[in-house]
């Protein structure tokens, strides 16, 4: 029998599902795919701009070539057909989608379905590899995609089991999905690559930083040596310093990619330090030249860790002792007396760019011998500068070679008269920038400078919320132009900028338009986090809250800088407390004590006395997360008085929160105050309910239940997650589930209870790895790793108990030791003798893959 088209995979590879429909129509069937897609824990992929004019054929090409099933969504129309093409960008991704699978699914109520819709469906019922149904509304089509996708992979496992050969997933242990994918192919690098890798691979070169100016190549060089070293086995994270505005955030940026939480209660770089001291890793930091002064993290972390290589990215070198530089330098060009045939030209490295960029926006483009002549030009004119080279072939859509050789000579020759204080190179990267600009029609230049304001990946909706009216439009345009990029990230589509453009965008504004601009970008993120801190607690969609705000969340922070910086003091702070559970969950509370700090520094400075709510906000977030670091502040006193400020503000919610941290903060202190803690508690308990606060209710039984568990009243700890859990439950609540799920398991093994306590710690377990709740993944194989101790068990226990130190010690997710109930039982397994085999098996438990581990603790 012949293999089958595609292989069954391993289950750390999520099957990718291609979603095609139009946009606005479908919203609601795009989103039912979505969750239907997501239930099935597989990975969706999808284009917000699906129904945009007619985007480039190898961007569909790319997503599609890297997609395992095509699911066609089909309404009333048929979309829109570009000038000079045929097809719609609807009708162009089935076409492009031959050879995957297909589920495709026609609304049945469409009495305004477009004559070429109806022609394309008509192709579609003849295709005999295609299965085509019907539907009625978005939860019919949720159901019809969850059963289809469900048989259609039952089906082509079967089929696999038989076949005699069998695709196999790389066998390394490399992290290559920590390197951003690129955005075109590698053109004429093959010496830097080596050069820079045979560095790399030094024991005695421990830092390497690609130098250069903007637009030169440096971080697509970085993307392809990080990217072919972690496809070869090796360890690697890349860090993108773009979005970072100061130096002091540039170590909060390395922790949130390694997965290290800055929850505040420890030295965020001790944490980073902890994480890494295992690991021999490649640290590639990109876009460094604006925050030099965080250089000194950079030798702090490769002196301490001496199995540590960092790659660097910036316009200047670092200047540490340790420092190798490589300075990128442009592509080769042809000399001006060459004469080519377009063959020969072909093979000239910045010929082949333009060729390759090109062709991404028109797939017949072709080097002649009638064009060769002025693609030569075009690359010497911008001196093998590769963005430089990357803006002027976006244009081979609407003009010639020899119209774009024209206009780019005389748009240089004008700006290098104006602007000779700038290195040529940098010259003729501006001019390029400039000259893409002036062929923009004027809304686009004005959509331009609007997105300037950016500091990170934007949505769709977040740049309509800025420019208004003709974004679409607008956005295409500037995409098909190179100016703006395209991608997708965690099943969102998003738009970026490159520093270069962005730093060229923000000078098409006048002081006070971007003035304007910068308050309409604060207050969408300040509507974004309110309606955020509204969803994370409703139940079904903490997930997709946690995606859009981790997507976004360089502009949360420049948002709240921004407020600081205007003195909307009220603003910035209720930004920050919209977000609470987004940065408790994120492992961000150390970040956002830093927001705070200088904020209440700010206002002193300025003489400005904080609102009652604002000062509440800033004194929580700068006492709360700091329970267990024995700082030189008050506490107890600070938290009390944020509690009373809330009060005063008649935010009972707020006031409640405090002080649960207000009684927490009693139990950190050097003489712990157990009844003074309750007695807060109960405080607290009585204040979310007479707020109504079903969540907030929850969380505060669950605390209170800790407390009574570690003063030893079992039966009064387990009434109240009881009540927590019922409370979770009715609210869908998945985050309160699992937490009151471990804690009742707890309680349950605690009273000889072991099948409940095992049922409690592995849903908890499963919920909390749906959310990516790290401590709530170790908090559930802890409470597994004291069922295999009581049990006998010491590989089991040594394994999952191993799992869970590595999960902690990488996140950063340190549990006190007050709270901390798996203890007892491994020295009961040592006492026992069965020591030696406990750490044997804990030692392979720190090596495996999470993944692994989750479907051994569900045995």
């Amino acid at each position: 029998m012949d293999a089958p088209a595609v292989s069954i995979r391993t289950p750390d590879q999520r099957i990718r599902v291609f979603v095609s429909s139009t946009l606005r129509e479908l919203e609601a069937e795009r989103r039912a795919a979505r969750q239907a897609i997501e239930s099935l824990h597989l990975a969706p992929i999808m284009f917000e701009l699906g129904a945009r004019p007619h985007p480039p054929r190898s961007l569909y090409r790319s997503y599609l070539a890297q997609s395992d099933i095509f699911v066609g969504i089909y309404g009333e129309s048929y979309g829109w057909v570009a000038p000079g093409e045929e097809v719609s960008g609807l009708e162009d991704e089935y076409i492009l989608s031959a050879g995957l699978p297909k589920l495709i699914y026609v609304k049945d109520q469409a009495p305004g379905r477009e004559p070429r819709l109806e022609e394309l469906l008509d192709r579609l019922r003849e295709d005999d590899q295609t299965s085509y149904k019907r539907y009625t509304d978005a939860d019919e089509l949720r159901e019809l995609i969850t059963a289809d996708i469900a048989v259609m992979l039952a089906e082509r496992f079967d089929a696999s089991r038989s076949a005699e050969t069998e695709e196999r997933p790389p066998e390394d242990g490399g992290t290559a999905g920590h390197v951003p994918a690129p955005f075109s192919a590698i053109v004429g690098r093959a010496g830097a690559i080596a050069t820079v890798r045979e560095l790399l691979e030094r024991r005695d070169v421990r830092l390497v930083t690609l130098t250069g100016p903007g637009g030169i190549g440096k971080s697509r060089l970085a993307i392809e040596i990080a990217g072919g070293m972690a496809a070869e086995g090796g360890d690697v994270v890349f860090v993108s310093l773009e979005a970072v505005r100061s130096a002091d955030f540039v170590l909060p940026a390395i922790a949130h990619e390694l997965g290290v939480r800055d929850s505040g209660d420890g030295p965020l770089q001790d944490k980073i330090l902890t994480a890494l001291a295992q690991r021999r890793l490649l640290l590639v930091l990109d876009n460094m030249e604006h925050v030099l002064d965080a250089a000194s993290v950079v030798i702090k972390l490769i002196s301490t860790l001496p199995d540590l290589t960092v790659l660097v990215t910036s316009r200047s070198p670092l200047r540490l002792r340790p420092e190798r530089t490589f300075e990128v330098q442009p592509l080769e060009v042809p000399t001006m007396d060459a004469e080519l045939s377009p063959h020969a030209a072909a093979a000239v490295p910045s010929v082949a760019l333009f060729v390759e960029r090109a062709r991404a926006v028109r797939p017949d483009f072709e080097l002649t011998e009638a064009n060769v002549s002025a693609v030569m030009g075009i690359c010497r004119a911008l001196e093998g500068v590769p963005l430089a080279l990357e803006l002027a072939a976006a244009r081979v859509r609407s003009l010639s070679p020899e119209s774009i050789l024209e206009r780019l000579a005389d748009g240089l020759g004008l700006l290098s008269s104006g602007a000779r204080d700038l290195p040529e190179r940098q010259r003729t990267l501006s001019g390029t920038i400039q000259w893409s600009v002036d062929l923009l029609p004027a809304s686009a230049r004005t959509t331009l400078a609007r997105l300037a304001v950016f500091t990170g990946p934007f949505t769709l909706e977040a740049a309509e919320a800025l420019v208004g009216d003709g974004t679409l439009d607008s956005l295409d345009a500037l995409v098909e132009s190179s100016l703006v990029r395209q991608r997708d990230m965690q099943g969102e589509d998003v738009f970026s900028l490159l520093a270069t453009v962005r730093s060229y965008s923000a000078g098409l504004s006048t002081p006070d338009e971007w003035d304007a601009a910068r308050d309409a970008h604060a207050e969408y993120f300040l509507g974004l986090a309110r309606s955020a801190g509204v969803g994370l607690r409703a139940g079904g969609h903490q997930a997709h809250w946690l995606i859009v705000l981790n997507i976004q969340r360089a502009d949360l922070a420049s948002a709240v800088g921004w407020f600081t910086q205007r003195g909307a003091w009220d603003s910035a702070t209720d930004l920050a407390w919209s977000l609470w559970l987004y940065l408790w969950l994120g492992g961000l509370l150390g970040q956002v004590r830093t927001w705070m700090t200088r904020l209440m520094d700010e206002a002193a400075a300025r003489g400005e006395q904080l609102s009652p709510r604002a000062e509440a906000i800033a004194l929580y977030f700068t006492r709360a997360i700091a329970f267990w670091q024995q700082q030189d502040v008050d506490l107890v006193g600070g938290l009390t008085r944020s509690a009373e400020l809330f009060g005063e503000s008649g935010d009972a919610s707020g006031e409640a929160l405090a002080r649960v941290s207000s009684a927490l903060a009693r139990l950190a202190a050097t003489t712990p105050d157990v009844p003074g803690a309750i007695a807060e508690l109960e405080r607290s308990l009585t204040r979310f309910r007479a707020a109504q606060d079903r969540w907030g209710e929850a969380m505060s039984l669950v605390t209170m239940g800790r407390v009574l568990l570690v003063a030893g009243q079992v039966d009064a700890a387990a009434s109240r997650f009881e009540e927590s859990l019922d409370l979770a439950t009715a609210e869908g609540e998945p985050l309160g589930m699992a937490i009151a799920l471990n804690h009742r398991g707890w309680v349950r093994l605690l009273g000889g209870d072991v099948d409940g306590a095992e049922g409690d710690f592995v849903r908890g377990l499963e919920i909390s790895a749906s959310l990516g709740h790290d401590e709530g993944v170790a908090y559930g194989l802890e409470g597994l790793v004291a069922l295999a101790a009581g049990a006998g068990d010491a590989a089991r226990a040594g394994e999952l108990s191993g799992a869970a130190e590595s999960l902690r010690q990488r996140t950063g997710s340190f549990n006190a030791a007050a709270f901390s109930f798996h203890g007892p039982a491994i020295e009961a397994l040592r006492s026992a003798g069965m020591g030696d085999e406990f750490d044997a098996a804990a030692a392979r438990g720190r090596a495996l893959p999470i993944a692994e581990v989750l479907d051994h603790a569900r045995v």
